[in-house]
């Protein structure tokens, strides 16, 4: 996923020279090329992280178009007030990435988990949350993020996601796109759970289980559409993400559910309990222990069913 936006930021730049961005000490060597290309828009801020924000407010009042990028515990919750005051109070267009989210960096134990981003985040006023699934759909949000005058919350993973898609879906801000159509199940994902949800559907579907699985890449604004229409078709509908289950994106389905009246569907959150990991391993071992591999969706579907 970094990769992608490294791409696509550069090829934007070319054609918008109000875009400048800001490094939160990382990424040096992959924007070589950007900064060769150009060399007075892009700025190391060093392990400052608040400082970065808030000089990205400043630009962006100035008429520029920032992007501040480091790993997401550090691009978030270090500079939460920074987010919350110079930038969503005034309601600015600064491009908030965060890279490595969810259990991306769990090797290096709780500094670097991030997944309490997406509820720190979304509750602010005026920001808008994305959360893609694929390459693809980071190539898109960069993009589609550009489009809103204000600010922007870009969650990415790592790298060697799998990709999803065979190119540049058709992506809107509020808009989730249907992967897989299904009759039985339907799993919301949001972020880069995405090919477990796929993998895990393809799995159900063997022993008789049809599942539509859908790409929710942004957390707010809400699809609630799509999630109206989910809901009155569907006996058992499933929110994905490498996140807290407390609110997150399964968080936030669950507020919206509150709401409405009489709901067909039944919903189940996976996600990360409430707890710390106070043990180090890869993103695959985090993912074990947090219970939200492939093989535990599958699990975790048919109890539902058979309940």
């Amino acid at each position: 996923m970094r990769a992608a936006f490294a791409k696509e930021i550069e090829s934007l730049s070319e054609l918008d020279e109000r875009i400048v961005l800001l490094s939160g000490d990382i990424g040096n060597r992959m924007f070589d090329t950007y900064k060769e290309k150009y060399p007075n828009r892009f700025y190391n801020c060093g392990v400052a992280e608040a400082n970065m924000t808030g000089l990205a407010a400043g630009m962006a009042l100035c008429g520029l178009r920032p992007v501040t990028y480091t790993i997401t515990a550090f691009n978030t919750v270090r500079c939460l007030e920074q987010i919350r005051l110079d930038v969503c109070y005034q309601n600015l267009p600064v491009i908030i990435v965060g890279v490595g989210g969810g259990l991306s960096y769990s090797s290096l134990n709780a500094t670097h988990h991030a997944l309490e981003d997406i509820a720190f985040l979304r509750i602010i006023p005026n920001m808008t949350v994305i959360c893609p699934g694929d390459a693809w759909e980071v190539r898109s949000a960069i993009r589609a993020a550009f489009e809103i005058d204000g600010p922007v919350y870009i969650r990415l993973a790592k790298k060697n996601e799998p990709l999803i898609h065979n190119g540049i879906p058709n992506f809107k801000i509020g808009k989730g796109i249907v992967i897989r159509p299904g009759t039985d199940v339907c799993f919301l994902n949001a972020g880069s759970l995405l090919p477990s949800a796929v993998a895990a559907s393809e799995a159900l579907l063997k022993i008789g289980i049809s599942v539509e699985v859908v790409s929710m890449h942004t957390v707010k604004p809400l699809d609630e559409i799509l999630l109206q229409d989910i809901f009155s078709k569907f006996l058992h509908v499933f929110t994905l993400e490498e996140h807290s289950k407390l609110g997150g994106f399964g968080g936030s389905v669950a507020e919206w559910l509150s709401d409405q009246i009489n709901p067909k569907g039944h919903l189940t959150r996976i996600g990360t309990d409430d707890q710390f990991m106070y043990v180090a391993g890869e993103k695959e071992y985090a993912q074990e222990y947090f219970g939200i591999t492939t093989k535990d969706i599958v699990e975790k579907v048919i109890q539902s069913m058979s309940d």
